[in-house]
Order: structure tokens, then C-alpha cells, then sequence
């Protein structure tokens, strides 16, 4: 997370984006991308900007710099790259540093949930004249992500689905069937926490719809809220801009079903199909 350890660095010695990017002959907007990690980064430019931000400290330095190359060696998913819009292969990679990931879906089952057949369905409604070989490519990548939250040691994951989105059938009653039975299976590991946002809360707090909050084990950097439109994303990391979502999730959890309820909701789901 080289981007948000500048950031944490410039915010400390007082400087504003504009500074900084003037000190490496830069905008102010290339500095953004930077600390938000959508940029690669230059040795050069790194270095520069620690002298301008006062790290003196050789052992930090290094560390820092030892982080550029590890920032600008490509993920296993930049092979799917040619498959991907450019601002969502940068919340692949901040979901691949996480430790904690809290989301809530509205109209679909987060991908990160999702079967092999429910996602293809996705894929294939969203994306209709995408050919099979990429809309398979797209699903083996979705699967992928989802390795490292069935590991022992793996990270948290924390979803909140709207009811709406478990009643809409997507691929017809069989893969809906597997997709209800899937999330069975998942709510039972430990390190999933499954809910559902259901109908009787007419008005909830997180009518504008959905987001994920990204956290990271390092302390000292912020919480990543990520929401994604149409064409693009969002990425927020200052605390003004993440409080309101952090204060939506917790009333979210808080007006949820247990997930104890959550698995007899799913039950009853099931039972009717």
C-alpha cells in the first residue's frame, strides 16, 4: 500500500497534492492517482518526494523504494487485464491487500459469493455480446478471487444482501438453487459473516446502494470505500468521505438478519423453489 503510506507522509509534513506534484514536475492529479495506487509509480519520483516530505531514515527509505517494486510487479489477475475495465483490475488489488472486507449488494450475490453459474449469468446479462471464451475468462477470474477467503488463515469477509437480490432468480431456478445453497455453505466458515437486508425495512441506510469498505492489517493506513456505477468506480480513502459509509454499514448490520436468521431465511428461499 505505497500509495496510502505517501499520502499518510504528505498529510504529516503539511504539504497539499499541488506541492507535491510541483516538487517531481507533476499535476496535482497524478499525485491522487498515486496515492490511490491507479499509477505506476517511478524510483525517481518516490525518492524525490520522500526528500520533500523529510524521511531521512535509510532502513525506511529502503523499505518504502523495496515497496515501488513490489507495487509495479503485475498481480496474477493483469492477465485478465484485456478482460477488464482499467479502474476495476485497482479494487482487484486492494482486495488482494485486505484483511477485512465489508460489502452490500443490492440487485446480485457480491461476486466474491458467487457460483461458477450464478457469475456467468452475470456476465452474460451485463454483457451480451461478449463471445463464451471471454465471458469464461471473466468467471475462472471470479473464482480465483474467491481462493484466498476459503484458506485458514484467509481474510474476513462481511456481506450484507438485500432480500431483493436473493428473490431474483438469475439463470433460471437451478442455478438460483445452487446459488441459495452455495451461500449456505459459505456462511458456515468462519471467517464469513453473512446477513440480509430484508424487506420490511422499507427505508434503510443505504438506499443510494451498493459499496464496499475495504480495511488493511497495516494500522496506519485508512479504510478504502469502493463503489462502482455503470461505467466506473469510486475510490474514497479520506475519513470525511468514509464516516457516512462506515455509519451506513453499522445501521445496516444492526437492521439485518442474524446470521443465524440469515440461514433460515436462505432455508426458506430454498424450500419454495
Amino acid at each position: 500500500m505505497l500509495g496510502a503510506s505517501l499520502r499518510r507522509l504528505r498529510e504529516a509534513s503539511g504539504l497539499d497534492r499541488a506541492q507535491a506534484g510541483f516538487h517531481i514536475r507533476a499535476s496535482e492529479s497524478k499525485i491522487s492517482r498515486m496515492e490511490l495506487g491507479r499509477v505506476g509509480f517511478k524510483t525517481r519520483d518516490v525518492e524525490d518526494l520522500l526528500t520533500l516530505y523529510g524521511v531521512v531514515d535509510d532502513a525506511e527509505r529502503r523499505a518504502l523504494l523495496e515497496m515501488v517494486r513490489e507495487a509495479n510487479t503485475p498481480g496474477w489477475w493483469h492477465k485478465y487485464s484485456a478482460e477488464l475495465p482499467s479502474w476495476f483490475t485497482t479494487y482487484v488489488g486492494l482486495e488482494e491487500a485486505a484483511e477485512l472486507i465489508r460489502t452490500y449488494e443490492v440487485q446480485f450475490v457480491p461476486g466474491l459469493l458467487q457460483t461458477a453459474s450464478y457469475a456467468r449469468s452475470v456476465f452474460q446479462l451485463g454483457n451480451p455480446g461478449l463471445s463464451p471464451d471471454k465471458i469464461e475468462r471473466r468467471v475462472h477470474m471470479r473464482m480465483q478471487r474467491q481462493e484466498r477467503f476459503t484458506q485458514k488463515d484467509g481474510p474476513r469477509l462481511w456481506a450484507v444482501i438485500d432480500e431483493a437480490a436473493l428473490k431474483r432468480t438469475i439463470g433460471g431456478r437451478e442455478v438460483m438453487s445452487e446459488q441459495l445453497q452455495h451461500l449456505l455453505e459459505v456462511a458456515a466458515l468462519p471467517n464469513i459473516t453473512l446477513q440480509v437486508m430484508p424487506f420490511r425495512f422499507g427505508k434503510h441506510a443505504a438506499e443510494g446502494g451498493a459499496f464496499s469498505i475495504l480495511r488493511f492489517p497495516e494500522s496506519d493506513l485508512s479504510d478504502v470505500v469502493y463503489v462502482e456505477q455503470l461505467w466506473g468506480a469510486l475510490y474514497l480513502d479520506k475519513r470525511e468521505d468514509i464516516d457516512p459509509y462506515l455509519t451506513a454499514m453499522e445501521q445496516l448490520c444492526v437492521e439485518s438478519t442474524t446470521p443465524g436468521g440469515t440461514v433460515e431465511l436462505i432455508g426458506g428461499l430454498l424450500r419454495k423453489m
